[in-house]
C-alpha cells in the first residue's frame, strides 16, 4: 500500500462501526469499505508533543519486534502519525481477524474441557514470551488479557500492541497512561490520584501477574465453573511452570482472582463493556 496515510485519512472520514468498546484508549473500528475493509484501524489521542509522539513511534516498532522475535503471533500491525498543521495523531493499522477466532467468545462458548484447552493453550504462550526475554536490559510489559488474544488451529494470536511495553520506566508509563486517556474523567482523577493511574500497569511487567490475569478473567466469564478453573489452573502452575513462577502464581490462586477496585469502579463509569472485566 503506497500511500498508507491517505488511506487512513479516507476512512476516518467514512468511519465504520466500531468493532469493540473495551478500550481504554481508543475504539477500534473497521471499515466498510475501501482498500482497508480488511483492516482495523486504531485511532489515539493526538496532540502537539512531538518529542514524546515520535518516541511513541519508535517504542512501538521495538516493541513489535520484541514481540516477534519472542515467538508472539500478530496479525501484521503498522504504526503512523497523521500530521495535520502540527497536530500529530497516532494511527495503528492492524489486519483485521475472523471474530470466530477471538478468543473470548470462544471461552465463553466451549465446554469446560475446550475452554481449558484454550487457557493451557495461552498461559503457555504467556510464559514462554516471559522466559524469552527474561534477560533483555529493557522493562518489558505484556498485556495478554483474553479479550487481547485470538486463537486458531496453530494457537494464540496476540493483537494489543498499544501502549509499547517496553523501554519505559514505571513513572513514565504513568503519564503515558494519562496523556492516551480518551476520557477526561481520567486524566482528571490523575491529576489528583497519579499512584492510582500508575498502578493500572503493575500487572502487564509481573511475569506472574499476567498469568493469574488471564486465569481471573476466565473464571469471570464462567463463574459456575470458576472453582474447576482454579483447580486446573493450580494443577498448571504446578506442573508446567518453572519452580520461582509457578510458586508466585500458586500464592495468588488460593482465592478467586479479582480486579482492583479501584479499576473495576474506573471501567464502570466508563461505561467500558467486557464480563471479563465487571
Amino acid at each position: 500500500m503506497t500511500d498508507l496515510s491517505g488511506a487512513v485519512r479516507e476512512a476516518l472520514r467514512a468511519r465504520g462501526e466500531p468493532v469493540s468498546r473495551l478500550g481504554y484508549f481508543c475504539v477500534p473500528f473497521r471499515p466498510a469499505e475501501g482498500v482497508l475493509k480488511d483492516k482495523v484501524i486504531k485511532t489515539y489521542r493526538g496532540g502537539r508533543d512531538p518529542e514524546v509522539l515520535e518516541q511513541l513511534a519508535r517504542r512501538h516498532t521495538a516493541y513489535v519486534d520484541l514481540l516477534t522475535w519472542a515467538g508472539v503471533r500478530l496479525p501484521e500491525t503498522r504504526f503512523l502519525i497523521l500530521n495535520e498543521a502540527g497536530y500529530m495523531q497516532p494511527v495503528i493499522v492492524q489486519d483485521a481477524l475472523d471474530e470466530a477466532i477471538l478468543m473470548r467468545p470462544q471461552i465463553e462458548a466451549a465446554d469446560l474441557p475446550d475452554a481449558l484447552a484454550l487457557l493451557e493453550g495461552a498461559a503457555a504462550s504467556i510464559a514462554d514470551f516471559w522466559g524469552r526475554v527474561a534477560q533483555r536490559p529493557e522493562r518489558i510489559g505484556y498485556h495478554p488479557s483474553i479479550r487481547n488474544f485470538a486463537y486458531d488451529a496453530e494457537g494464540p494470536i496476540f493483537f494489543d500492541t498499544f501502549p509499547p511495553l517496553i523501554g519505559y520506566s514505571r513513572e513514565d508509563m504513568g503519564k503515558l497512561l494519562l496523556r492516551f486517556s480518551e476520557s477526561g474523567l481520567v486524566r482528571g482523577v490523575g491529576t489528583v490520584m497519579p499512584g492510582r493511574i500508575r498502578a493500572i500497569q503493575d500487572e502487564w511487567y509481573s511475569p506472574a501477574g499476567t498469568i493469574v490475569g488471564l486465569f481471573g478473567s476466565a473464571v469471570r466469564l464462567r463463574p459456575e465453573d470458576g472453582p474447576a478453573i482454579l483447580d486446573w489452573a493450580r494443577g498448571f502452575a504446578a506442573a508446567h511452570l518453572d519452580a520461582d513462577l509457578g510458586v508466585e502464581v500458586l500464592a495468588e490462586l488460593d482465592r478467586p482472582p479479582r480486579l482492583p477496585a479501584f479499576w473495576t469502579g474506573m471501567r464502570r463509569v466508563l461505561g467500558l463493556e467486557g464480563k471479563p472485566n465487571v
